[in-house]
């Protein structure tokens, strides 16, 4: 995994198995591997990514702010496959937000994915799929949509899990966007 984490590390992209789907991941440091990604994906720009991170002290790290109840909600979702929207307006994380002034973040449960975060620090990881696809269940299937146009995949099994909840924290209260 060493090569994988360097190449992260130096802007590339690569696509792997998180605890959910196959992911293309790409550091969230980088404006240069989330254009790439949003790019071979195909992806909206106006849509923002879901960002994997290892703990909760990694929001940080994105001047997020959290109220006693988002840390109550944070403590019963994660880790698991529940992505939570939280506000960032931040204009050096525009290319993030994409406007929307906010970003949604997950703690997966997978310990080798959390290892490789806390090696790799906060990285993107939309489905493994280009834009009105399936997604990817393997990394053979992975291969034919984006092909030489991913630095490295790392195969992680079939994966024919659900796309993460996403919940909203924008507000007073939880609001699930997507379950």
């Amino acid at each position: 995994m060493k090569e994988e984490i360097s190449t992260l590390k130096n802007g590339g992209i690569g696509v792997l198995a998180t605890d959910t789907l196959y992911g293309i991941v790409g550091s969230a440091f980088s404006k240069k591997a989330v254009a790439r990604i949003y790019d071979v994906k195909g992806r909206d720009e106006k849509k923002p990514f879901i960002i994997l991170i290892s703990s909760v002290r990694d929001l940080q790290k994105f001047s997020i702010r959290l109220t006693k109840e988002h840390k109550v909600f944070l403590e019963g979702a994660w880790p698991g496959p529940v992505s939570v929207i939280l506000p960032c307006k931040l204009k050096k994380f525009e290319y993030l937000h994409r406007g929307a002034e906010s970003l949604a973040f997950r703690m997966p449960k997978n310990k080798k994915l959390l290892e490789l975060l806390k090696k790799t620090g906060p990285l993107v990881a939309p489905s493994a799929n280009p834009q009105a696809m399936l997604p990817a269940e393997n990394v053979a299937q992975a291969k034919k949509y984006f092909g030489d146009d991913i630095d490295f995949y790392v195969a992680g099994g079939t994966k024919k899990g659900k796309a993460s909840r996403i919940v909203s924290l924008l507000g007073q209260i939880p609001v699930v966007i997507r379950k």
